[in-house]
């Protein structure tokens, strides 16, 4: 098990907009609003995503990997909703223990407000408890949105795989392979929240 669990942790932010939005460690009871998150999403959203997070029992997977120490999610609530999902998982094999895989979704309501940032921050500090020493993204090609941010935040591109991976429309795509170590990560984090305007934290 390498989430050991128990941090509790919950900080309210404050977005570019100024509207403030609660990030927090997902729990089980989380799992009827998870889904209706995931299934909030426009469909270009979720045909990228690796898992078919319509169906229920895909989302109460995701929770029962909390448990089981494989992953540690979070997930930002406003006004009664989850907003946003993200999450460091670490694989099984012992000879990849240092390195975490982050996994960041915003709803389309909440994004373009620095809200991404925010998480991808409280995600880092997660990964750095943990004591991994890197950290991994994996996305498809036609996530251009996506592949900026994480260019911004001093992600590497390390490999292509030419369609590798297919989307949930059965397209194949290719999978590009990021990395960043942390201590990269973090600077590369506070130098973008330093330059910003809104309050990160209270």
């Amino acid at each position: 098990m390498l989430f050991n669990g128990g941090a509790n942790m919950r900080k309210t932010v404050k977005l570019k907009d100024q509207t403030e939005v609660l990030i927090r460690e997902m729990e089980r009871a989380d799992l009827d609003d998870s889904h209706a998150f995931f299934r909030s999403l426009p469909e270009d959203d979720r045909a990228y995503l690796r898992r078919d997070v319509t169906k229920r029992e895909v989302v109460e997977r995701r929770i029962s990997e909390i448990e089981s120490g494989s992953a540690m999610r979070l997930v930002a609530v406003a006004d009664g909703r989850i907003v946003a999902d993200g999450s460091v998982e670490n694989p099984a094999e012992e000879w990849k223990r240092h390195v975490g895989e982050l996994r960041l979704i915003v709803g389309a309501t909440h994004q373009r407000k620095g809200l991404g940032i925010l998480m991808a921050r409280e995600l880092y500090l997660l990964a750095a408890s943990a004591k991994l020493e890197e950290i991994i993204v994996k996305m498809m090609r036609p996530q251009k949105a996506a592949l900026s941010i994480f260019r911004r935040l001093g992600f590497r591109e390390e490999a292509t795989l030419h369609d590798y991976v297919q989307d949930q429309a059965g397209r194949k795509h290719d999978l590009i392979l990021m990395r960043c170590d942390l201590e990269a990560l973090w600077q590369e984090m506070e130098d973008f929240l330093a330059s910003s305007d809104w309050e990160r934290t209270r």
